[in-house]
């Protein structure tokens, strides 16, 4: 953490006073450090300031006593923050693993034609061109950072420009290596429901295959926009609710994965994983003249590999990829236990909810809801 990003955290206290202070330094990063308040402290482990609370927050008992600071009580674990821990455990674990996902150069060409879908622009140019429109970025559920770094270095060129990247799983130790060279870029971990922002902050958030992971997905939603300044644009992608098989599938299997730790279920998915590889190597079609409406296939051509990875079983696959790395994509469909579906119509009714006319969905895959929106100036 650079020392001055303290001036754009809004630390949650219940005084006014804050102590910050910094134990171990690496040329201009505090790797170690603390926010200090009356009652609380919040540290700054390996780079990345933790402001999680109550059971969220890990056990910092070494931390406190290398520091002699005070022992903190926390608060009973609810249902909704037990849920949370687990698909925590999820991806602390995936981002743990796969550091490079996304900078690798054969991940790119997907990845960012893929982010051109999703916003709605024709090549990589435009989505640069989009990105410096903005002075604040937010983004959450960073990952790897391999989106956050592109942001970050599309932006330099505005010396005021900066990005944080915010994520309540270890991937923000993951984001933090991979973008610390990068002085507008800010990584904190923190619960998306309580970050260490005032409202109305940023002009551009980005909330891409995140909000569906919480224990309730408008909610998060309504948390994230207080954070976006009136005339701000963000964009946020859920999973869309799918067909019968498929919604069969997915929850009797997740029913299963989500019971195993990641390296039985890593193991579990490979079978899946394998299906993918072969069905697309057959690189073979079949035209259907009439639509499958009770299970929403529509007539057309189509690729079998993406009939049934679409219509009934996540077997995903994509040459640009490994085959761990393709297999930890099933793994991330199938192991975290949040993992909400919404359908389009749903969707909108939260956007009309906050008052947002100014929307656009752009169709960037079939089992994903992708929305660009501007919030309103009242």
């Amino acid at each position: 953490m650079r020392q001055e990003v303290f001036q754009n955290l809004k630390i949650p206290v219940s005084s006014e006073k804050v102590d910050f202070r910094c134990f171990q330094k690496d040329r201009e990063q505090v790797i170690e450090g603390a926010f200090l308040t009356d009652d609380y402290w919040y540290p700054i482990v390996k780079g990345v300031p933790c402001f999680l609370q109550g059971l969220l927050r890990p056990n910092f008992t070494w931390f406190q006593e290398k520091y002699s600071l005070v022992k903190l009580v926390e608060s009973s674990l609810s249902g909704a923050e037990s849920e949370q821990l687990l698909t925590n455990t999820t991806f602390s674990d995936k981002w743990s693993r796969f550091r490079t996902y996304g900078l690798e150069q054969p991940h790119q060409e997907f990845l960012y034609s893929w982010y051109c879908k999703k916003l709605g622009v024709s090549t990589i140019d435009d989505l640069k061109k989009f990105y410096r429109q903005f002075q604040t970025v937010l983004e959450i559920g960073p990952g790897s950072g391999f989106n956050t770094k592109f942001i970050a270095e599309t932006i330099a060129e505005n010396p005021e420009a900066k990005v944080f990247a915010v994520d309540v799983s270890d991937a923000a130790f993951t984001t933090f290596e991979n973008t610390k060279h990068l002085p507008n870029c800010h990584v904190i971990q923190a619960d998306l429901m309580a970050m260490p922002f005032a409202d109305r902050m940023f002009d551009f958030i980005i909330a891409d295959g995140v909000l569906h992971h919480t224990p309730d997905t408008k909610q998060a939603l309504f948390a994230i926009y207080n954070k976006l300044k009136p005339g701000g644009q963000m964009f946020f992608y859920v999973y869309k609710q799918m067909g019968a098989a498929r919604q069969f599938c997915d929850r009797y299997i997740r029913e299963h994965f989500t019971k195993l730790d990641p390296d039985a279920c890593y193991k579990a998915c490979e079978g899946l994983t394998e299906l993918g590889r072969e069905l697309s190597h057959l690189n073979a079609k079949i035209t259907l003249e009439k639509d499958i409406s009770v299970l929403g296939i529509p007539a057309g051509t189509h690729d079998v590999q993406r009939l049934f990875y679409y219509n009934f079983v996540k077997c995903f696959w994509n040459d640009a990829f490994d085959f761990e790395t393709n297999n930890m994509v099933n793994f991330d469909w199938y192991h975290p236990h949040n993992a909400w579906q919404h359908t389009e119509d749903e969707v909108a009714e939260w956007l009309h909810e906050l008052g947002v006319t100014d929307y656009q969905f752009n169709p960037s895959n079939p089992n994903g809801i992708s929305v660009l929106f501007a919030k309103p100036i009242l």
